[in-house]
């Protein structure tokens, strides 16, 4: 997706910052991303309906959009001081699944969504299709970004919040719900956000499963496994 596609562009505006950073490992850079990003869903999660809530939800915005700028940090921060590590690597990705899932679950329990059934089954899609990504890069060694990526989710996140804490400071609301087994859902930009998490992640699971299965496939094709039990193998004899 397009968003995802400003990633290096992202890394050259976090240049500056590497310097003031300098002093810390990018492990701990790493770790500084998952108080930022919990405390940003509990903002959302707690807010109340009344315009004061409008700046809980704000103060969640920020709270989120600095777990970015230190889970965008961390790697440029390890490449730059030669600190590539498998372990930074995991670890990064493993807060980033973290808080994928705390914050639509967070979203879905609020009082402007109120549904933790739809809220896990989002975030259940939401790991479901990141877990294509990382599944793939383990079996045919490249990691595969396409469909719905963290990025455009973790942005179209921080806007639903922004738009939802506008709403409640200015007094602003959608006098509408969904249909059928949503029907006691109000349409708003939270509720919307939880939606667009749950089909987004159901979709980019069938967009990098086929994607995968053809590369694997063509790996398969050009350097097939070995074949120890196969029936006519080569098998040594006492």
């Amino acid at each position: 997706m397009a968003l995802e596609k400003m990633r290096q562009r992202w890394e050259a505006i976090l240049q500056p910052m590497l310097r003031t950073f300098s002093s810390f490992s990018p492990i701990t850079i790493t770790w500084i991303a998952l108080p930022f990003g919990l405390a940003g869903g509990l903002l959302a999660m707690y807010a109340p309906d009344e315009a004061t809530g409008g700046w809980w939800m704000l103060g969640g915005a920020v709270m989120i959009g600095l777990a970015m700028l230190f889970d965008g940090l961390d790697g440029s921060l390890a490449r730059a001081k030669g600190e590539v590590t498998r372990w930074g690597d995991y670890l990064d990705h493993t807060i980033d699944r973290i808080l994928d899932a705390a914050w639509v679950v967070c979203i879905s329990a609020s009082v402007f969504v109120n549904d933790l059934v739809l809220g896990f089954a989002a975030a259940f899609f939401t790991l479901l299709g990141s877990y294509m990504g990382t599944q793939a890069q383990a079996v045919a060694g490249s990691r595969n970004y396409r469909g719905f990526s963290r990025a455009d989710r973790t942005v179209l996140t921080l806007l639903a919040l922004i738009s939802m804490g506008v709403m409640l400071l200015a007094g602003w609301s959608i006098d509408a719900t969904y249909v059928g087994w949503y029907d006691h859902i109000n349409v708003n930009p939270l509720s919307l956000i939880v939606f667009i998490s749950a089909l987004g992640g159901l979709w980019t699971f069938f967009v990098r499963f086929l994607q995968a299965q053809r590369e694997i496939r063509a790996i398969d094709a050009a350097d097939p496994l070995p074949q120890p039990n196969a029936v006519g193998g080569n098998e040594s004899s006492d």
